[in-house]
């Protein structure tokens, strides 16, 4: 027992020694439970709306002040024409469209039977059935306290409920979940892939002191390193196609979009997997150290701040703009959008512009980090 205790004292005088395994055991949990503490949410709200008011009267008009008043819906454009909802989807400017039909005021007040279309991103499943009940929910009740209080008014009898809300869900009509975890999980085991390789295997050459005999070689700086990033790169793009391949064939979630287009804006993506994963390399010492750190700062605050468990739109506004520097959010759009929309460049060369300046800004700290630590 006392060996043990000994042994127990020297792997304590160990750890303080250790400055970055000691912040590491100490200060990420505390970062990860603020982070998991805001940002994991399942409630939704501040769905983007876009309004097609064919009737253009007061009541369809009270109808969007009613979703808008719920906290549940937020109006972002108002369109002329039920065609003209697409584009808002397709550049992931709209989670709802609402196309009020001519004579809609005229229906309820004389108690005839109305509908109202309502059009929903199934792209993401939870969010549109979730939508799905809360713009039916408050579009029948307004509907039974007009005919009520019309009712009241005239003495008529008059059918309560007359107004029913058409859901159509577009790129995902069965709300099949998998169709949207799928592409997430993708981009999720690319970024976990490489970042680690990459950390990993960088560390290892110091570890095994192969990286000393590179460093007293003629080797510049930027040759080594792009000698060790570019083969992790080509891993990375190859497990693109493989991990494709399987979604089609074993999940059954078809790409719609281009497989070039997918191709060429995951080697963007992976500008700044790689780029964390080589500034990883430059503050670990051993191999554990490069897992331990890429897992609790790269790794979870990227899948809990990117979209891709949690919706974005959810989490307080703080946290809505600490998204902003991470490429997996944006990544998941492209991702989504390819598989399940079949969008093109034209839409996604936001989203493409926004990771390729995260990815850009990452390798450039990472160079320089790791062409100090070289000098």
């Amino acid at each position: 027992m006392r060996t043990i205790w000994w042994i127990i004292w020297k792997e304590f005088r160990q750890i303080r020694r250790d400055k970055q395994m000691r912040g590491t055991l100490l200060i990420a949990p505390v970062i990860q439970l603020i982070l998991l503490g805001y940002a994991a949410t399942t409630d939704v709200h501040d769905l983007r709306l876009v309004v097609c008011d064919l009737d253009r009267t007061s009541e369809s008009r009270q109808v969007v002040r009613e979703l808008v008043s719920s906290g549940y819906f937020d109006v972002v454009a108002s369109v002329d024409r039920a065609a003209d909802l697409e584009p808002y989807f397709a550049h992931q400017r709209a989670d709802v469209g609402l196309v009020f039909p001519d004579g809609f005021e005229r229906a309820i007040l004389t108690g005839e039977r109305t509908r109202v279309q309502a059009l929903f991103d199934g792209a993401d499943a939870v969010r549109a059935s979730t939508a799905v009940g809360y713009a039916g929910a408050i579009i029948a009740t307004r509907g039974q306290r007009v005919v009520m209080r019309e009712i009241e008014r005239s003495g008529r009898r008059l059918e309560v409920g007359s107004v029913r809300l058409e859901s159509r869900l577009w790129y995902n009509p069965d709300l099949k979940s998998v169709r949207y975890m799928i592409p997430g999980v993708i981009a999720l085991i690319l970024m976990i892939t490489t970042v680690g390789l990459t950390a990993s295997g960088l560390v290892k050459e110091r570890e095994i002191g192969t990286m000393e005999q590179l460093i007293v070689t003629p080797l510049r700086p930027y040759q080594l390193m792009f000698g060790k990033t570019i083969p992790f790169a080509l891993i990375g793009l190859i497990d693109v196609v493989l991990v494709t391949m399987v979604a089609q064939y074993w999940f059954d979630v078809p790409v719609r979009g281009s497989l070039f287009l997918l191709w060429g804006l995951s080697g963007i993506f992976l500008l700044t997997t790689l780029g964390l994963g080589l500034l990883v390399s430059t503050f670990a010492k051993t191999q554990q150290q490069a897992m331990l750190i890429s897992t609790l700062f790269v790794m979870m605050p990227f899948n809990l701040l990117s979209g891709f468990v949690f919706p974005i739109e959810s989490m307080p506004r703080v946290m809505q703009w600490m998204t902003y520097p991470i490429s997996l959010r944006y990544f998941l759009v492209i991702i989504r959008g390819l598989f399940l929309k079949g969008v093109g460049w034209a839409e996604l060369q936001d989203q493409a512009l926004a990771m390729f300046g995260c990815g850009v800004l990452v390798m450039a700290l990472s160079i320089l980090r790791f062409r100090k630590r070289l000098e």
